[in-house]
C-alpha cells in the first residue's frame, strides 16, 4: 500500500537526497524535464547519452525523471535493477503512434527490409527492430548499411525526410510524428526572424521541412547545446521542447534564448504534456514507496535489447 500523503513542512529536495543515498540510486533526466528535476538529476541528457548512462551505472536503483520508453530501455540495459518511473502515463506520441501490431504488420509486408527504429518506441516495437538509433547518432548509423540494403524507418517520418535529405539513402517511413515539433508555427518563425535578425534558428530534426529549411543548425538536443557553447551568435531561436533552455541558460547566461513559438497562442504546445507529468512531488513518492516500477517480459527484453546493442555498438 503506497502513501501519498506529502507534509507542506517536506523538504523535498532533501528528501529525494537522503532517498537516493539509501537506495543507492541514480536519477537521470531527460533534457525536456522541469528546470527543478534537471538540477536535483544526477546526469541530464538526451536519449543516447541517457541509455549509454543507463547502461554504465553502477547504482542499484535507476529513478528515470523522462517518459516511458526511456525507462523501458533502462530495464532493458539493467534486468537486475531496479527501474523507477514517477508517472507511468508520461507516454510519448510518437510511441503511441506505432503500434506492436500494426509494426509487425509492416515488418512482415516488406521482408527484405532492415528495420532502423528511432529510439522513441515501446520496447515490444524495439524487440521487432534491428537497429534502434537516436537522432544524434541516426545519421552515423544509416551510414554503415549496406547500399544495396532497403530500409524501414520509423515512427518518426520529420526525422526520416530529414536523414533522406542528409544520406542521399531511400527509407521507406513509418507515418509517425512528435506532437511537440509538429506543432511550430512557420509563419510566427518568420516574424521572430525578422524581428530578431541577428538571432539563429536552431531546430530538432523532428520539426517539419518548412522549419528545417528557414534553420541555421539543426541537431539532436545534445547537439544543440553544444552549439550554442561554440556558436559566437548572442541570440538564438529555440525549435525545441522548451525545457533544453534552462540547460542553455546555465551553459551560456551571457546569451537570450527565444522559444520556438506554436501556431496556437491559447496553448503551450512547445512543451512536452508527457514529460511534464513527472513532478518533484511524484519523483520523491516513486522514490519512497519503489513504485512504479517498470518491469518487462523477458523475451522481449532480450530481443530488444539486441537492436539497442546494435545502435550503442554503431554509434
Amino acid at each position: 500500500m503506497q502513501s501519498n500523503n506529502i507534509s507542506n513542512q517536506l523538504d523535498l529536495k532533501a528528501e529525494i537526497q537522503r532517498l537516493k543515498r539509501e537506495l543507492n540510486a541514480i536519477i537521470l533526466a531527460h533534457y525536456y524535464q522541469e528546470s527543478e528535476i534537471q538540477d536535483i538529476a544526477d546526469f541530464v541528457g538526451d536519449s543516447l547519452e541517457l541509455a549509454k548512462k543507463a547502461k554504465s551505472t553502477s547504482a542499484d536503483v535507476i529513478v528515470f525523471a523522462g517518459v516511458h520508453f526511456m525507462a523501458e530501455t533502462a530495464k532493458i540495459l539493467n534486468p537486475e535493477k531496479l527501474v523507477l518511473l514517477p508517472d507511468l502515463e508520461a507516454s510519448c506520441s510518437l510511441a503511441e503512434g506505432c503500434p506492436v501490431n500494426e509494426f509487425k504488420t509492416f515488418r512482415e509486408n516488406h521482408p527484405d527490409h532492415i528495420a532502423i527504429t528511432y529510439i522513441n518506441c515501446s520496447a515490444d516495437v524495439k524487440a521487432l527492430s534491428d537497429i534502434i538509433c537516436t537522432s544524434s547518432s541516426a545519421e552515423k548509423i544509416i551510414s554503415q548499411i549496406p547500399l544495396d540494403q532497403p530500409i524501414l524507418f520509423s515512427p518518426d517520418r520529420n526525422l526520416g525526410k530529414y536523414l533522406i535529405k542528409k544520406t542521399g539513402r531511400k527509407m521507406l517511413l513509418w507515418d509517425g510524428s512528435c506532437i511537440v515539433h509538429e506543432t511550430f508555427s512557420e509563419r510566427k518563425i518568420i516574424d521572430l526572424k525578422i524581428k530578431y535578425p541577428e538571432a539563429k534558428l536552431i531546430s530538432h530534426p523532428e520539426c517539419e521541412e518548412p522549419i528545417l529549411m528557414h534553420s541555421d543548425f539543426i541537431g539532436s538536443t545534445s547537439r544543440l547545446l553544444s552549439f550554442i557553447q561554440e556558436d559566437f551568435s548572442t541570440q538564438y531561436i529555440v525549435a525545441t521542447e522548451t525545457g533544453i533552455i534552462h540547460q542553455m541558460k546555465k551553459a551560456a547566461p551571457q546569451k537570450e534564448y527565444i522559444p520556438a513559438p506554436p501556431e496556437d497562442d491559447s496553448c503551450s504546445c512547445n512543451e512536452c504534456p508527457y514529460m511534464r507529468l513527472n513532478t518533484l512531488e511524484k519523483l520523491y513518492l516513486c522514490m519512497k514507496n519503489k513504485y512504479p516500477e517498470i518491469s518487462l517480459e523477458e523475451e522481449t527484453r532480450k530481443k530488444a535489447l539486441l537492436s539497442i546493442e546494435r545502435m550503442l555498438a554503431m554509434s
